[in-house]
């Protein structure tokens, strides 16, 4: 539980060397705090607690008598911060020696440590942003790719908030109107009533759809695509990790089995970060680790979402060829004739690959056509032009999934003329599940469960 009493710090930039590091203070005594360690220099000598808001200022963080370190300190007063509460940012000299000492300098004049994510969960009870603004800060930090920041960036400036209000504020009147009714139920809903409520509640449960429908792409702009990268020795997968990082990862030689390991890298593949992992060579062996390499190459492969079987045109198609294009079948694949200069001796069943793209991974021929394959294969044709900049989580989703259920039962029984009263509980159900998403309804192991995942100083 948070005490808004207590007044917070935090090295608000990642620990270790660098130009720069900021110590972010807020609560009610973070102006009176600066006031204790700060000493301003040149002309302005004023204390922080009588500057002007949204100002900077020269001087020294000191403690005991002693300079801890020349700094520039901001002052911002609430509610114009990003918690609503007084802000104090130090902008100190980077290392984790200067970051710490001037931050120990303002735990010993009355700040505490922050908790991870508190911060932000400050700015979320104080009503600046809503639960989904709060988790769209987590994705922009970890964002991969500049199309998973532009989502972020989009989430945070409240697109997904505007189109979860959209469908609460449907429900909200459809579940006010009848309320009204169970209260005064002398009073008959007029036919054109009934059809504009049944029309909101078709209009909230299309929303509702579209929204869940975005939870794939929402989950591979976060966490990427897990990419198994298949074939016989020496096919050409080390060389094609190397083209797709576009810069040299694995160790390539024309001895076979150099691969005897998995190496991952993730790349940006049109926006999408996708995860490569090159495997050891498919086949029949005797050698122990070669075999364990084996091993481990379809383990990887088995829990890939996309795998890139690569195949050396210039080599004839093996049993084991045929094995494990019909062993991976189910999985999304993108079948690479490698080596696409050289005279083609495969004759196998192409019909049983998903797509098709010739390689050569030495001049990095059809590399781009295989970028665009695999952007192809990761949307799949889901994504909405109108949807392309709400992307909701696995916890929105369950919370869809609810409320979905519960609407289109209130509808279900709204339009067979059933108990109002029967509508208006799934009506409940449903506004209280959209209300999950924002934060309008939540619990505080919710919000810790969320806010836990942040770092500390954010």
């Amino acid at each position: 539980m948070i005490q808004f009493d207590q007044t917070i710090a935090a090295i608000a930039t990642p620990i270790g060397e660098g130009g720069l590091a900021v110590i972010r203070v807020s609560g009610p005594e973070a102006l009176s705090i600066a006031d204790s360690c700060f000493k301003p220099t040149g002309r302005n000598k004023g204390i922080p607690s009588q500057a002007t808001s949204h100002t900077i200022h020269y001087g020294n963080i000191v403690r005991d008598g002693r300079i801890i370190d020349e700094v520039m300190l901001s002052i911002m007063r609430a509610p114009r911060t990003f918690t609503r509460e007084d802000v104090v940012e130090i902008s100190c000299h980077g290392g984790i020696l200067p970051a710490k000492a001037v931050l120990d300098t303002c735990l010993a004049n009355g700040a505490r440590t922050a908790l991870p994510g508190e911060f932000t969960k400050r700015a979320f009870l104080n009503g600046r942003i809503d639960l989904t603004q709060a988790e769209a800060v987590i994705d922009l930090i970890h964002s991969k790719t500049d199309q998973a920041r532009s989502a972020a960036t989009e989430q945070l400036r409240g697109n997904l908030s505007k189109k979860i209000g959209e469908v609460r504020t449907d429900l909200m009147a459809v579940l006010a109107h009848l309320e009204a009714h169970i209260d005064f139920p002398d009073e008959d809903i007029a036919p054109d009533t009934m059809e504009d409520l049944v029309k909101r509640l078709k209009s909230g449960i299309e929303l509702i759809r579209k929204l869940s429908a975005t939870a794939t792409e929402g989950r591979i702009l976060r966490n990427g695509i897990r990419t198994a990268i298949i074939g016989r020795p020496n096919a050409g997968k080390s060389s094609l990790l190397n083209q797709l990082l576009g810069h040299d990862r694995a160790i390539v030689s024309p001895t076979k089995g150099t691969t005897r390991d998995t190496i991952e890298e993730i790349a940006d593949i049109r926006g999408i970060p996708v995860r490569f992992i090159d495997t050891a060579g498919l086949g029949e062996t005797d050698n122990e680790i070669e075999k364990e390499g084996i091993r481990r190459s379809l383990e990887v492969s088995t829990q890939a979402e996309l795998i890139l079987h690569v195949l050396d045109s210039g080599e004839t198609f093996s049993d084991v060829d045929r094995k494990y294009l019909s062993e991976f079948a189910p999985n999304h694949r993108i079948l690479i004739l490698n080596k696409s200069d050289r005279h083609q001796l495969l004759d196998g069943n192409w019909e049983q690959a998903a797509s098709l793209v010739k390689t050569n991974c030495l001049s990095g021929a059809g590399i781009e056509t295989l970028k665009d394959k695999i952007e192809e294969v990761a949307w799949q044709g889901r994504i909405q032009a109108d949807m392309n900049e709400v992307m909701v989580n696995s916890r929105h989703q369950e919370s869809l999934k609810r409320a979905l259920d519960s609407v289109e039962t209130a509808l279900t029984t709204l339009e067979v003329d059933s108990s109002f009263e029967l509508v208006a509980m799934d009506l409940r159900i449903g506004v209280q599940a959209i209300g999950e998403i924002v934060g309008k309804t939540t619990t505080e192991d919710l919000l810790d469960t969320i806010f836990s995942t942040f770092c500390i100083g954010k």
